[in-house]
């Protein structure tokens, strides 16, 4: 084995295998250690998965609603074998492991299977044994996991891990959880058919978006038959000894029966707690996170850390971003190499599709001067439902502009509605440049489309 590693890197995730491989275009030696399959969460259990079972039900609402309305023969609701669904889904990712597998190979890249960790020592441990060979850098990426609520029936629930184990379609589901997991999940099942309802603690779901998105999505909610039920917090889940039917009592006392799924979407916790980061003279956050730098860097020099396992946004491309500008920074010559975190474009794969960059209304009335806040709106059907025949089944598409200052500099961007995931990532980039309304305005719009609306938004709005 090699004497001495410039970079070994703890967990073969997103961002693990982008510093890898960047460190390696500039002739390092580089090893990858992950004790589960290449690619980490967004290729096994995350966006990879997901975004296939989104299409999934996109096909299935396209084929029950938008080919009637076209004119084509209706074939009543569709009835997705999951079992087939499940299989090429599950072979689609065992490709996509290969590719990495491949791809680290092919780049000169050790891969070695195991778990890794600190030994007492402070030198890196495979599997419990010493690494046989020094290492100059230390990359821990190992991302985390799925929180599981400590409540009594817990073991009746499955996490979103489990639900990609799934082997048939459940009749009837309780989704726990507001954030951006829980409602791709509920739309998912919801659109391949299941009873859905989701249980949150608050008013309603993704808290932290903007007013807008919230209403809106609410109003699909309404539309698309997934029960909302607020301000419910479980307390317990309980499984019928004769049935196997399952249900949910809160701390209200109001218990809801006859599930055939509970599935906890209550957030992801970093799977740093065994890694013995505390040999290395590295002191976790109180909730598990490892505290670094705007370089990546722990308190422990030659050791670094990024994606899931520190507080900065959970999304694949922001762990690519950190990986690879920090392999630039240590072995590309470029010392104030750096991930920049600011105005991040996101997007939620719920039916319908969110799009996200900038701040909220009210972040942008809470930071600037009110009379400086300037906000364009328009709500539309997209004209993709301009056939079907009744009103309160087509969606809605929903666009807010936040400006602030003279110059209308645009700080916040947000859409809902069909195509709002693909038109993001160009006024992503506008945004990213300092873009202003005026910028907008002078781009000669594609019509017809849905992302022409942004570049004629009217300043009294719609």
């Amino acid at each position: 084995m090699q004497r001495v590693y410039d970079l070994v890197v703890m967990g073969g995730g997103s961002g693990g295998i982008a510093s890898a491989r960047r460190a390696a275009t500039y002739g390092k030696k580089v090893l990858v250690v992950e004790r589960g399959r290449l690619g980490g969460t967004c290729v096994n259990v995350g966006c990879v998965p997901k975004k296939i079972m989104y299409a999934a039900a996109d096909l299935a609402h396209s084929v029950a609603h938008d080919l009637p309305a076209y004119g084509f023969p209706s074939v009543g609701t569709p009835v997705v074998d999951w079992g087939t669904l499940k299989q090429r889904r599950d072979a689609y990712v065992s490709r996509l492991n290969g590719i990495y597998a491949r791809n680290l190979q092919g780049s000169g890249i050790d891969f070695l299977s195991g778990t890794c960790a600190f030994g007492a020592d402070g030198r890196v441990l495979i599997d419990d044994k010493p690494l046989e060979a020094d290492a100059s850098n230390v990359l821990v990426a190992v991302g985390g996991q799925p929180v599981m609520p400590d409540i009594p029936g817990i073991e009746h629930c499955i996490s979103s891990d489990g639900f990609f184990e799934l082997t048939e379609r459940p009749a009837r589901v309780a989704v726990v959880g507001a954030g951006y997991i829980a409602v791709e999940l509920a739309g998912v099942l919801r659109g391949l058919g299941s009873d859905t309802t989701i249980f949150c603690r608050q008013q309603g779901v993704l808290r932290s978006f903007d007013d807008m998105l919230q209403a809106v999505l609410h109003e699909a909610f309404e539309r698309d038959g997934i029960h909302l039920a607020p301000h419910s917090t479980v307390a317990r889940v309980d499984k019928d000894s004769a049935t196997g039917a399952l249900s949910v009592t809160t701390t209200a006392g109001q218990k809801h029966d006859g599930f055939d799924c509970v599935l906890m979407a209550t957030g992801r916790s970093p799977l740093t707690r065994a890694l013995g980061l505390e040999h290395r003279g590295i002191e976790l956050t109180a909730d598990g996170f490892i505290p670094v730098d705007e370089y990546q860097a722990t308190a422990a020099p030659g050791v670094f850390a990024l994606g899931d396992v520190v507080k900065t946004a959970a999304l694949t491309p922001v762990a690519i971003a950190a990986g690879r500008r920090l392999a630039d920074r240590l072995f590309g010559g470029l010392p104030e190499a750096k991930a920049d975190y600011s105005n991040i474009p996101s997007v939620v794969f719920s039916h319908p599709p969110i799009g996200t960059i900038g701040l909220t209304e009210h972040e942008a009335r809470r930071r600037f001067p009110s009379d400086d806040i300037k906000v364009y709106t328009s709500k539309f059907i997209n004209m993709h439902y301009s056939l079907y025949e009744h009103a309160h089944e087509k969606p809605t598409t929903a666009m807010k502009l936040i400006c602030t200052g003279p110059e209308e500099r645009i700080v916040g961007l947000h859409v809902i509605g069909r195509g709002a995931d693909e038109m993001l990532q160009g006024f992503g980039v506008a945004i990213k440049m300092g873009a202003c309304k005026k910028d907008l305005d002078a781009c000669i719009a594609i019509h017809p489309t849905a992302a022409e609306e942004f570049v004629t938004l009217a300043p009294w709005g719609l």
